[in-house]
């Protein structure tokens, strides 16, 4: 191989049909026909990537147990993608924690909850 990169695992990019039947023949895996799905493991970080044949056939997505290439990933970040749930079914997304809440920890002098409140005369 002359030292190219293929497929880029840490942010995944969406990849030509030439791109992986060049890396599936550097592999020794056939191409003809295309896999609709074929895995990657890199034995050295025990990391794993799926290559998905998308819908129109025309690209393969980039899926691994953090970030796919689909365009689903891209309009609902820190959501899993479909791909993700089927091919990492053991991932699942961090749940928010309290700091992320958009609720105010604090009251307004007084202890009332606003100035509705105040003009109710709710102590």
């Amino acid at each position: 191989m002359s030292g190219k990169i293929l497929v880029q695992i840490q942010t995944p990019v969406t990849q030509s049909i030439e791109a992986v039947k060049s890396l599936l023949t550097w592999r020794g895996r056939g191409t003809d026909p295309m896999p609709a799905t074929t895995e990657f493991v890199n034995e050295g970080e025990g990391s794993r990537l799926v290559l998905v044949l998308s819908n129109k056939k025309d690209s393969y997505y980039v899926v691994t147990p953090v970030k796919c290439s689909c365009p689903a990933a891209t309009y609902h970040p820190g959501q899993l993608c479909k791909h993700q749930r089927k091919h990492f079914p053991q991932v699942t997304m961090p749940a928010a924690t309290a700091s992320e809440s958009i609720r105010p920890e604090c009251k307004w002098p007084g202890g009332l909850n606003g100035p509705v409140d105040e003009v109710r005369g709710v102590a």
